[in-house]
């Protein structure tokens, strides 16, 4: 069975998105953990799919301009992710979503579909968010590993990761390493 990893930026105090709606902190959105050659399928949540749809793209068309999301120019690695975005297949969740325009992109109704892709021979699955996603994955035992960047801030308001995790969950810490620029890459197995 195919492996299924979780990947989010956070600060200390567990945010994802800060009060003014997304997370101003994050320097670069392109792949912090190293996973590119290991995934060849993503999955993310209808809530999460219209700004990623358009921020990958945005770059995609034109990476030598300032982003509209953020102002700053698109960093070497984003160019390499959007690049890897646009020709992986993505897997959106969603209940009300009617269809998508991306390509390589297909709505999922329910979640145990993603157990059927698990099945199917291929690489890692990786979940790009949103929270509610991680969380409703999680707490359905779909995750296997979860890795995340913990930014040097406390931000106080905010959106959670964790909020809507319904039950008790046990990791494994299994690699933790610093960054020159402060944050902490943590990957944890997910006891089952």
């Amino acid at each position: 069975m195919r492996k299924v990893v979780a990947g989010m930026q956070m600060t200390i105090d567990g945010m994802i998105d800060g009060p003014s709606g997304y997370a101003d902190w994050v320097e670069s959105w392109s792949d912090t953990f190293d996973l590119l050659p290991e995934i060849d399928a993503c999955v993310l949540g209808s809530g999460m799919y219209s700004g990623y749809e358009q921020y990958w793209s945005e770059i995609k068309a034109d990476p030598h301009s300032p982003l509209e999301l953020t102002g700053n120019l698109p960093t070497s690695e984003e160019i390499e992710y959007a690049d890897f975005a646009l020709n992986t297949p993505h897997y959106v969740l969603s209940s009300t979503l009617d269809g998508v325009r991306w390509a390589n992109t297909t709505v999922l109704r329910d979640a145990g579909e993603i157990d059927v892709l698990r099945r199917k021979p291929g690489k890692t699955i990786y979940v790009v968010g949103g929270a509610q996603t991680v969380s409703g994955l999680l707490d359905r035992g779909t995750i296997d590993e979860l890795r995340l960047t913990i930014h040097p801030l406390v931000v106080g308001e905010g959106k959670a990761l964790f909020a809507t995790v319904a039950q008790r969950h046990r990791l494994q810490l299994n690699e933790a390493k610093s960054r020159p620029d402060g944050t902490v890459s943590l990957v944890y197995s997910i006891g089952k």
